[in-house]
């Protein structure tokens, strides 16, 4: 028992080194964990104020201060007029975009990846500019294009602004995900006798397959959140959701629109949170 005391002495004296450590000692071992809990708070808020303001009952047009708690929003989601229309029409042209670009993208992104070719330096510097231009330059650029050439504005026109612009983001996203790949994977299946297809299919592919989703998924955020660009090559019968949104703003913003936002906020974190799950399995 004597000799266990020395120990139990010096085991506690570090304890209360422990208890008495000041505040900014703590702080600053924790200052990357507070610094992203704050940063990650600043960019939820205005998200939270979409989802508290989509259960909302204003007295009159605008929906900037809260009176009372209410689901007749959710209840009646497409009550505001032209609401879900534009909603629809930006939906089919961010999935038709989305598909357009993602697989013309993929495509592209292995040829810059894999292929040496004259002008692949070049290829590379125009795959950015649409990245790099400001928007109403691309948007202004189009009109012309499409006035000049005789191109209706309205729906088809929107698509191949967006398409055009999703492809940069598809390429980036795809190419980076290629570089990163193990070419001794590929030449194990070679050895294997496996011809390049069944390599593409088996090995390629599925290891791609994360980049792949994760340019769609930008692309798809992207066409369906622009406004400037598919202002400039809209008609009047071409009214998308975040066009809708703009003019609601100077009449009288409707609370279904916070609830659109709110739908859109949920189904992308759970997107979010089905890809983690799923990349989890895979790598247990």
């Amino acid at each position: 028992m004597v000799a266990t005391l020395p120990q139990r002495a010096g085991a506690a004296a570090p304890a209360a080194t422990r208890r008495r450590r000041s505040p900014w000692a703590v702080l600053r071992e924790n200052v990357v964990w507070v610094v992203a809990v704050l940063a990650l708070v600043y960019l939820l808020l205005p998200n939270l104020v979409v989802v508290l303001f989509s259960f909302n009952k204003p007295n009159g047009r605008f929906n900037y201060t809260w009176q009372r708690f209410s689901f007749d929003a959710w209840l009646h989601p497409c009550s505001a007029p032209g609401m879900c229309e534009s909603l629809s029409l930006s939906l089919k042209i961010g999935v038709a975009a989305t598909a357009a670009s993602t697989l013309l993208g993929t495509m592209i992104a292995f040829a810059l990846a894999r292929y040496r070719f004259r002008g692949r330096t070049g290829s590379n510097l125009l795959i950015f500019l649409p990245m790099a231009t400001p928007e109403v330059v691309m948007g202004s650029s189009l009109l012309t294009l499409f006035v000049s050439t005789g191109i209706p504005l309205g729906r088809i026109t929107i698509l191949i602004a967006h398409i055009m612009f999703c492809l940069s983001y598809v390429v980036v996203t795809v190419k980076a995900r290629i570089a990163g790949l193990d070419p001794r994977l590929e030449q194990a299946a070679a050895d294997l006798y496996a011809n390049e297809w069944q390599t593409f299919r088996r090995i390629t592919l599925p290891l791609v397959a994360p980049g792949i989703a994760a340019g769609a998924l930008l692309a798809f955020s992207l066409s369906f959140d622009d406004y400037i660009i598919t202002n400039f090559n809209a008609s009047n019968a071409s009214i998308t959701f975040p066009m809708y949104v703009w003019g609601a703003a100077a009449r009288g913003t409707p609370v279904q629109i916070n609830v659109i936002g709110t739908a859109m906020f949920v189904l992308a974190v759970l997107a979010v949170a089905l890809g983690q799950l799923a990349g989890r399995r895979r790598s247990r």
